[in-house]
């Protein structure tokens, strides 16, 4: 099956392969049934002939996605921005038919989370030096090698798959310094836990994988003093900055040319390109709205910005958010920078209390969330830490408050470091 992307006259570019029209071939003077454009004249005839064209990017150059038009039908691409980001914006009956056809599959845990952990944490490592590979090779060569990445992709989607729990409590403990790097990891992961709990395929849930872990390889071309500036950025810097996703695209667009082995899915490339837009015409770089936002971009714009908001921001002075605050600030969001829709899958399939978070029972004990129970998002699995003196236990305790009585419950979430609690030295 051909890889077409629908794009308007202006991203038509020399090199590029023009498969179809918006209109017959035969109402038009070309005498074949696809083009390969090789000047300037004839990206001028087609725009004498066309409003938008289908290039196919497996004979071609592949047009920038600014200028790929993400929907069928005759309104402009430039979109303007509708709302004020407080305002509840509703998707149209297309975007809840979009979402609701994502569920297929239906999984179920068929690991414990204490024998799932060294299978995840095995598959955790690959994972991560496959990517640093990936990172150094696009830097170098402006390629990389998609088959071997897609090998481990498989593995940590496959230990996922089997308890989603082990993987994301692996990838919350082994967070690393380098800020943008270990975003791409947790993101990566977030994209493909929340891929299970919406039952897509396989298939699928390891594109939501890639494509997470490539949202942001283009800031790799931005200069490193600015990620880390401690400061608020200038609206200068800020440009700079929201440029990685442009760079990101045409690294990947570039890379995905040069691979004989296999291609980027398309939906990888448009989830990389949109992910930083929100509902309400707010975000960038195209300002798209609602379900003018591809699928896969609504998803991981929501990841991405949970991960963001829980991890060390080099210019935010607040700190990280403990993940239950976090999640009460995406819940707020709902309607109006996200699908409220989504969001509200999201907050199911990491529970009020995430996996790794710390809280504090009715009791005064205190503990880390170590699996969130599907149907039982405030009734989570804990691994009891100090008693109610705020005193460490001599052994610590697993409890599951799904199977306990009522009168055990979390009290509070507690934030990151609290009572002196170092979760790596705990279980790493």
């Amino acid at each position: 099956m051909k890889k077409e992307v629908k794009t308007s006259m202006d991203g038509l570019e020399i090199g590029m392969h023009v498969a179809r029209l918006d209109k017959p071939w035969i109402k038009t003077p070309y005498a074949l049934q696809g083009i390969t454009i090789k000047n300037d004249e004839d990206i001028q005839r087609l725009r004498h002939y066309c409003s938008y064209v289908y290039v196919d990017i497996e004979q071609g150059t592949t047009p920038d996605p600014r200028f790929w038009v993400l929907r069928e039908g005759p309104k402009s691409y430039t979109k303007t921005r509708k709302t004020a980001a407080n305002t509840k914006l509703s998707h149209t009956p297309e975007a809840h038919n979009e979402y609701t056809a994502l569920r297929k599959t239906s999984y179920e845990n068929t690991t414990q989370i204490d024998i799932e952990l060294d299978a995840a944490g095995a598959a955790y490592e690959k994972f991560r030096e496959d990517f640093q590979y990936v990172l150094s090779s696009l830097q170098d060569s402006n390629d990389f090698d998609l088959n071997a990445l897609n090998e481990s992709i498989s593995g940590v989607v496959d230990s996922i798959i089997r308890n989603p729990g082990a993987m994301t409590l692996i990838s919350k403990l082994k967070q690393l310094d380098n800020y943008s790097y270990s975003r791409s990891l947790g993101t990566s992961i977030w994209c493909a836990t929340f891929g299970r709990h919406l039952g897509l395929e396989k298939k699928d849930v390891e594109s939501l994988a890639l494509g997470g872990l490539l949202l942001d390889v283009g800031k790799s071309s931005v200069p490193l003093q600015l990620l880390k500036k401690p400061d608020k950025l200038t609206p200068d810097e800020t440009k700079l900055v929201r440029s990685h996703v442009d760079i990101s695209i045409r690294m990947l667009s570039c890379s995905s040319r040069k691979s004989l082995q296999e291609k980027l899915p398309m939906d990888v490339l448009q989830m990389v390109a949109t992910h930083h837009e929100r509902a309400d015409g707010s975000g960038y770089p195209q300002g798209l709205s609602c379900d003018d936002i591809p699928i896969f971009g609504r998803i991981a714009g929501i990841v991405d910005s949970f991960d963001a908001m829980t991890s060390e921001r080099p210019y935010v002075s607040s700190g990280a958010l403990a993940p239950h605050e976090a999640i009460a600030e995406l819940y707020e969001l709902r309607g109006a920078l996200f699908q409220a829709e989504l969001v509200e899958q999201f907050i199911q399939t990491v529970g009020l209390y995430p996996t790794g978070s710390l809280i504090e029972l009715n009791t005064g004990e205190v503990g880390a969330i170590i699996a969130v129970n599907g149907l039982r998002r405030l009734r989570p699995s804990i691994m009891l830490l100090l008693d109610r003196h705020k005193e460490p236990l001599d052994q610590f305790r697993y409890i599951d408050l799904s199977q306990t009585g009522e009168e055990l419950s979390v009290a509070r979430g507690l934030p990151r470091g609290a009572c002196g609690i170092d979760m790596k030295e705990i279980f790493l």
